[in-house]
C-alpha cells in the first residue's frame, strides 16, 4: 500500500523505485565504509586522508537523503536498515584494524569505482522513465566521480 500517490505510471515507479533503493543501499554504504577508514587509518598521509574520507561520507550521507526522499515523492518506501545494506551493497567489506595511507585511498577508489558503475547504469534506467530522478542520479555520480578523481590522483 501506497499513501503517497505517484506522478509516474506503475510500470515507471517500479523501474524508478529499484533504482533509487539501489542508490540509497550504495550511498548509505560508502558512507559507513568510508567512515570505518576515516577511524581506522595511519601513515604519513593520514591526516590528509582522514579529512578526505569525511567529506566523501557528508556527501554520501547527503545524497543518501534526497534519494530517500526523492523515493518517498513517487510513493516508494526507501529501506535504509543495516540489515538490508549489508545483503544487497556491491561494495566491499573493509577488514578490521588499522589500514595504511595508501590502503586506505585503495579502497576508496574500488569502492567508488563500484558505486559509478551501478550508478551510471541508473542513469540509463531512468532516463525514460523519470528524467527528474534521472539528474539526481548525474548529479551525485557527477560528485562522486569527482572523488574518484582526487583519491586516484593520491594514488600515483
Amino acid at each position: 500500500m501506497s499513501v503517497v500517490k505517484s506522478p509516474l505510471s506503475e510500470k515507471h515507479r517500479k523501474i524508478v523505485g529499484e533504482a533509487l533503493q539501489g542508490a540509497l543501499v550504495d550511498l548509505v554504504d560508502l558512507a559507513l565504509v568510508s567512515k570505518q577508514v576515516h577511524w581506522t587509518v595511519v601513515g604519513p598521509r593520514f591526516r590528509s586522508v582522514h579529512l578526505q574520507l569525511d567529506e566523501v561520507v557528508d556527501t554520501a550521507r547527503l545524497h543518501a537523503d534526497t534519494v530517500a526522499e526523492r523515493a518517498s515523492a513517487i510513493g516508494v518506501t526507501a529501506d535504509g536498515r543495516a540489515d538490508t545494506v549489508s545483503k544487497t551493497s556491491g561494495i566491499d567489506t573493509v577488514t578490521d584494524g588499522w589500514i595504511k595511507d595508501t590502503q586506505a585511498v585503495g579502497i576508496l577508489i574500488a569502492a567508488l569505482d563500484s558505486v559509478i558503475e551501478r550508478m551510471r547504469e541508473r542513469i540509463g534506467t531512468t532516463a525514460d522513465a523519470d528524467p527528474v530522478t534521472q539528474d539526481i542520479i548525474i548529479g551525485l555520480t557527477a560528485d562522486l566521480e569527482k572523488f574518484h578523481w582526487m583519491f586516484q590522483a593520491e594514488n600515483v
